[in-house]
């Protein structure tokens, strides 16, 4: 065997390890998304009901003792009554939840109407419940909690909510979040677009090779920028201007996310739409202006609509561009989770969600992030699709 052989065989071997590495990998990641994403509607949170005592050194529930207890007490998730007695102050206390029904996982519960002499009663959240006994010093107060387990939410109200609040209410409406992105999104195509299609007309049809390569070299510099500089540029410029231009008290919101990316997404819809203008026939020209066509004319009515499938697939990418996009979106565009009336209101994106909370997210919140998430893969799934549909009718059209 030559080592010319030997040569080839080994790096075709290291091509497929790599290539089999990769597709594996990429395809466990999607996995790990799609199952952390999908648990919140298929499982509760948990199967017991959790007690938390605080500065309680001796308690009973249900009937078993627990002293200097620092952690969960787990209780079976089909309890329905919850007995603790205890000694507050001197005085032994008896108090009492119900819980109605608890095979619902919750739907109420129902407290005694006399917790004892000085007890505050609270609902931190929508699924906790807290009785607190109130001492001289703030330190020294006895706090009893009881945890209930969040049922499996409901892939409707996740899609069609309009409320997000994750932390009090346990309310997870995405709704404000898809349509902020989508009119982010459509509103940088809407003036993106066409800034980006003249400027590829103009370097492929007007332009010399020479001064077309200097404004190439430009757009791919701009492709180049990190996202946070668009973002800080919009920050410090683009939100002002529209503060001071419709005197609102912020200018961040969605029309400053739709300029800063239209601005982002010029790049690719250039350089992708250049190259497709470029791969026109040069007979296609020469015969329209054959025919006494201008060179404007025959750009417009004839190289542009025979690259068209190219343009659209550029377009696309553009789009998938702006709906990934995060930091330079977090910096302009207010995030505020509701839904809007108005291209001055401040708004979120689903990137942005994912970006602001996942380093504090815990528990049925953290796996609602990851939902958004497969919102979003799906999302650029459809895009990629389109992408991959007009690319094939455009070839079977030439």
């Amino acid at each position: 065997m030559t080592a010319r052989r030997l040569t080839d065989i080994v790096f075709s071997w290291i091509f497929r390890v790599f290539s089999f590495t990769g597709t594996i990998a990429l395809g466990a990641i999607v996995v790990f998304i799609f199952v952390q994403g999908a648990e919140p509607f298929l499982f509760p949170t948990s199967r017991e009901l959790r007690l938390v005592v605080e500065r309680v050194n001796r308690v009973t529930v249900n009937g078993r003792v627990y002293e200097n207890q620092y952690g969960f007490i787990m209780l079976p998730w089909d309890t329905e009554t919850v007995t603790l007695e205890f000694v507050n102050r001197g005085e032994e206390r008896t108090l009492i939840f119900n819980l109605a029904p608890a095979r619902n996982y919750r739907t109420s519960l129902v407290l005694p109407l006399e917790a004892g002499e000085g007890a505050v009663i609270t609902s931190p959240d929508a699924y906790t419940f807290s009785v607190s006994y109130p001492d001289t010093l703030p330190g020294l107060h006895q706090r009893i909690h009881i945890i209930l387990p969040e049922p499996p939410y409901s892939v409707l109200s996740f899609i069609s909510g309009r409320a997000w609040l994750p932390t009090d209410q346990k309310e997870y409406g995405i709704l404000p979040m898809i349509l902020g992105s989508i009119f982010a999104c459509l509103g940088a195509l809407l003036l993106g677009v066409p800034i980006a299609i003249l400027c590829a007309l103009f370097m492929s049809e007007f332009l010399s090779p020479k001064i077309a390569s200097v404004f190439r070299g430009g757009v791919e510099l701009l492709a180049g920028i990190p996202s946070v500089v668009y973002g800080f540029f919009g920050l410090m410029v683009i939100v002002p201007a529209i503060r001071a231009a419709f005197n609102v008290p912020s200018g961040s919101g969605l029309l400053a996310a739709v300029i800063v990316l239209a601005v982002m997404i010029l790049p690719t819809i250039i350089a992708v739409s250049e190259k497709c203008l470029k791969a026109v026939p040069r007979s296609r020209r020469e015969a329209s202006l054959a025919v006494g066509a201008s060179k404007m004319q025959t750009s417009f009515f004839v190289v542009l609509p025979h690259a068209k499938s190219g343009v659209i697939a550029a377009i696309i990418l553009g789009f998938s561009r702006a709906v990934g996009e995060t930091m330079a979106v977090i910096l302009v565009a207010g995030n505020s989770p509701h839904m809007i009336s108005s291209p001055l209101q401040s708004m979120r994106t689903l990137t942005a969600t994912i970006a602001l909370e996942m380093g504090y997210a815990a528990e049925r919140h953290a796996s609602m992030l990851f939902s958004v998430g497969i919102v979003l893969l799906i999302m650029v799934f459809i895009l990629n699709s389109i992408v991959l549909m007009l690319r094939r009718r455009g070839e079977e059209d030439e």
